[in-house]
């Protein structure tokens, strides 16, 4: 097993291999941490290191999910030719769907 790059003060750390079950549940707790962590970002220089991090749990998540990072790609801009996206700044307040 490859080593962590840990940049601290110490080298001491602790490590454990994770069942398919944990590394999921892991991966979704990080996510939401990340998110987090870019929600309460003070800065644009700070957003963007979160941001990275979010997109390398994509990338770690889309695998999980019998995919890979380009087919999430693709699907992003299927969805962005579709729906359109978000950067015309257009907010969405309803949708009567009953007609």
């Amino acid at each position: 097993m490859r080593q962590p790059f840990i940049k601290r003060k110490t080298d001491k750390y602790t490590v454990k291999k994770l069942d398919d079950n944990n590394y999921i549940q892991e991966l979704r707790r990080k996510l939401q941490e990340e998110l987090n962590e870019y929600l309460e970002a003070t800065s644009n220089e700070e957003a963007l290191e979160e941001l990275a991090d979010l997109v390398e749990i994509i990338h770690a998540l889309s695998f999980i999910h019998n995919g890979n990072f380009e087919k999430v790609e693709a699907i992003r801009q299927r969805k962005l030719k579709e729906r359109g996206g978000f950067t015309e700044k257009i907010y969405l307040i309803d949708v009567d769907d009953s007609v």
